[in-house]
């Protein structure tokens, strides 16, 4: 069985604003060169292995884009 996201973003919601990036302390998080239906890059879950599931890019996050699982 696969092994299910630990963060999902939802790009359409993000605005780009990378407080979630510079919140991670194990830097799991980077931005796309994509860009979302609003004209944004947004923040993508990159470095998986290293994430622990902290949370903080969550909490930071002003639209309630990110959701952590553990």
């Amino acid at each position: 069985m696969k092994d299910p996201e630990r963060v999902v973003i939802a790009k359409e919601c993000c605005k780009g604003c990378e407080l979630c990036i510079d919140a991670c302390p194990r830097g799991v998080l980077e931005m796309s060169e994509e860009i979302n239906s609003s004209g944004y890059h947004y923040s993508v879950f990159a470095n998986k292995k290293d994430c622990n599931s902290c949370t903080l890019c969550a909490v930071i996050c002003p639209d309630m884009c990110i959701e952590v699982y553990k």
